[in-house]
């Protein structure tokens, strides 16, 4: 009988395990809001531009100051020049902003804007907002990016 309840406890022990070894994938899993658009190119809001949205060396690198690439177009694939770009965003569901204050540094030619100082500090849903003043007018977009 005794035998009985080392294997039962044992069981249970197993077990206990494997619920927490299930709740730290789940919890470190990244999460976005359903439905969430994470494309990497889409129209702003007033459909004025299209604005796509890359990082400068093709990765994104958690816990790294780093550079990326926002390029602008006219909806009818005019480059934007001369653009006035402010950036925000954060973790929707941390309920936090950036860790960091981005900005629009250089213009690039053909519509293109190096915006350095994103941070990402943690695996997650991330929200990127871009106020865009330029000739055409004022719009935003936001980018959804999930690490």
């Amino acid at each position: 009988m005794a035998s009985l309840w080392r294997y039962l406890l044992a069981g249970l022990g197993l077990a206990a395990l494997l619920v927490g070894i299930l709740a730290i994938v789940y919890l470190t899993a990244p999460q976005t809001a359903p439905g969430a658009d994470t494309s990497r190119s889409k129209t702003t809001a007033n459909r004025l531009f299209v604005a796509s949205f890359q990082p400068e060396r093709g990765v994104i690198r958690q816990g790294e100051l780093q550079s990326w690439l926002l390029t602008l177009k006219t909806v009818k694939g005019v480059p934007v020049e001369g653009a006035a770009i402010t950036v925000s965003g954060g973790m929707p569901l941390h309920n936090h902003g950036l860790p960091t204050s981005p900005q629009a540094t250089d213009y690039l030619g053909e519509g293109r804007y190096r915006i350095d100082g994103l941070k990402f500090t943690m695996s997650g849903w991330w929200q990127l907002r871009f106020a865009i003043s330029a000739a055409a007018g004022s719009d935003t977009v936001v980018f959804n990016l999930v690490l």
